[in-house]
């Protein structure tokens, strides 16, 4: 019966729960789904990280490349996001070029490194004017069911922190840039920049972690971005319903506490696959 029900009036059917303060799934709503990361597991890339929220499951691969720096900043390197939410994920996407949701996950990205600095861009530069890094941070979605965003965020932190590059040094003599494949550095991680995604139903309850279905009845969404000394890095809302500033700090609050369980959990990982 509650099957035909949320077949015909799926929105009356969440709201039933959600006058109980609960969710379909038996979250309370401002609970977030289990959350695990893996770390190092793709070995071709130079770093990675395999990050789950419940059902969704998002993988970040790292490849590291030489580049000219921009010649307007001599001294920076580049990173380059891309998010690809192949069909293999979700009956949603369709083959071909990149749709509007994966454009957008990309540029959200993209603004994170830029407003968290989490890795200065001075700090990829080999040699000013010569030669700088490129980091290529490609993140592919192997399951969709909603909350794309913190998925991908975190597995950027996670991969981030899982590089090694080789020591490079410019031959005087010839300009030749020569790897030391023996020494490694990793990353300076200078932010930890986490991302808490809520879903607004009927304009004013909100609900944190949105699955797909949620996302579909929601009147709006948004995202929080915060580092760990609690600053806000972005606020990404793509229209919807507005939010009351008491609203907003609401998120806020939970964002802070989600960005202390996400760090512990990186930690814990990273520790445990340091060589003893």
């Amino acid at each position: 019966m509650a099957a035909g029900f949320k077949t015909v009036e799926p929105l009356e059917y969440y709201r039933r729960f959600l006058k109980e303060n609960c969710r379909p799934d038996g979250r309370e709503l401002g609970e977030f789904r289990t959350t695990t990361v893996n770390i190092g597991s793709i070995t071709t890339a130079d770093g990675s990280a395999l990050v789950k929220l419940g059902n969704t499951t998002v993988i970040c691969g790292i490849k590291a490349e030489f580049a000219e720096p921009p010649a307007q900043s001599t001294n920076k390197g580049y990173i380059v996001p891309n998010v690809d939410l192949p069909p293999l994920c979700s009956s949603r996407f369709r083959p071909g070029p990149p749709g509007e949701e994966a454009q957008a996950a990309s540029q959200f990205i993209a603004d994170v490194i830029e407003n968290s600095e989490i890795i200065m861009k001075e700090d990829l530069c080999i040699a000013n004017g010569k030669l700088a890094w490129v980091l290529y941070c490609d993140f592919i979605c192997l399951d969709y069911d909603g909350n794309i965003l913190d998925a991908c965020t975190f597995a950027l932190l996670a991969a981030l922190k899982n590089v090694q590059l080789p020591t490079v040094t410019i031959n005087e003599e010839t300009g030749l840039a020569e790897v030391d494949l023996k020494q490694t550095n990793p990353l300076n991680i200078r932010k930890h920049p986490v991302a808490t995604s809520f879903a607004v139903f009927d304009d004013t309850i909100l609900i944190v972690d949105p699955t797909a279905e949620e996302e579909d009845l929601a009147t709006g969404t948004v995202t929080i971005v915060m580092d760990e000394e609690g600053r806000l890095c972005s606020v990404h809302k793509p229209g919807g319903s507005g939010l009351t500033a008491a609203k907003l700090q609401d998120c806020i609050t939970r964002a802070v506490t989600r960005h202390k369980e996400v760090k512990k959990l990186i930690n814990k990982v990273i520790k445990s696959i340091k060589p003893k």
